[in-house]
């Protein structure tokens, strides 16, 4: 069996899980997720703790049940605490104002990029060079933050452009004569 199946999941106080045939549900303080059932997969719900098994002995059985658990996890500490990814725009005169569910960026095109959050993201700019990306739905924070960096991904000979607050960027040297 998967390492990862094998710890249960926490289901803490103020979150409800039901689990139907063909999706699981998870509600909480911050919202509400789904997610798709797996055949490959057994759950059972004890008092609050999530067990995941493979349904039969196949390589693909086990991989999902690690999967399936990871992804339950992430849901429920999504409706918990949330998920979220910070920005840095690094660049003269590169900067971002979150206006109610759009982001306004100039980032040195002869336009100003404004970027429409679906509903369940918020975006802050607690600084004009900082963007703060939140949700409850892991895989959409980290979605809409790359397609934000996307933008202007930053580039390798001056450094410029929006990356996560803990990327490294190679700086490259320049040709020599």
């Amino acid at each position: 069996m998967s390492r990862v199946a094998k710890m249960p999941v926490a289901v803490p106080a103020g979150v409800d899980v039901a689990i139907k045939e063909d999706q699981i549900n998870v509600k909480g303080a911050l919202g509400t997720l789904a997610l798709a059932q797996n055949a490959l997969v057994t759950i059972k719900n004890d008092d609050g703790k999530l067990s995941f098994s493979p349904v039969d002995e196949s390589r693909q059985a086990n991989a999902m049940s690690g999967t399936m658990r990871q992804l339950v996890n992430n849901m429920v500490t999504g409706v918990t605490k949330g998920f979220e990814k910070k920005l840095n725009l690094v660049g003269v005169g590169f900067k971002a104002a979150a206006q109610g569910a759009k982001l306004n960026l100039t980032v040195g095109y002869s336009h100003p990029v404004v970027l429409d959050m679906p509903a369940g993201i918020k975006v802050e700019t607690p600084t004009p060079t900082e963007v703060v990306i939140k949700g409850s739905d892991r895989q959409r924070v980290g979605q809409i933050a790359a397609e934000v960096r996307a933008i202007r991904p930053p580039e390798p000979y001056k450094g410029k452009g929006i990356r996560y607050s803990d990327e490294k960027i190679t700086i490259k040297e320049t040709k020599k004569k």
